[in-house]
């Protein structure tokens, strides 16, 4: 028996996340988050998770930190905010196994660099990401 555990080793039903035609990456996407009113924060989240949804159409797994962030933040009594929201980000980030950056802010630039440093891809462009 092999002991041999694939770096993503759960199961989608259907889906062999190692042994589909074009394998299916687990892409972050990462771009503003931050903004001057929360409208705005709203229109980057917005837009964040209306590439995520594309990605999955695509037939891949988008995860996106801020959303991962916001919900524990909103319970969390914790002294720095952005600290706890990229926390979350930059480890929602090291389980994915390339990124797509739409657009530069410092929180983004952060998640990019952490891809590169572990040579993995980065995206600009969704037209960029393989199909599945």
């Amino acid at each position: 028996m092999d002991n041999h555990v694939p770096n993503c080793f759960w199961r989608i039903p259907k889906y062999d996340l190692n042994c589909a035609k074009n394998k299916i990456m687990i892409i972050g996407v990462a771009g503003p988050y931050s903004a001057a009113t929360e409208e705005e924060k709203q229109i980057n989240l917005d837009a964040m998770n209306t590439v995520a949804a594309r990605l999955l159409e695509l037939g891949h797994i988008p995860l996106i930190g801020v959303n991962a962030a916001l919900p524990v933040l909103q319970k969390a009594k914790v002294r720095d905010r952005y600290q706890g929201i990229m926390d979350i980000s930059m480890a929602v980030i090291s389980a994915c196994e390339a990124i797509l950056v739409l657009a530069e802010s410092p929180g983004a630039n952060r998640e990019r660099d952490m891809a590169l440093s572990k040579g993995l891809p980065v995206y600009y462009a969704i037209d960029e990401i393989p199909l599945n």
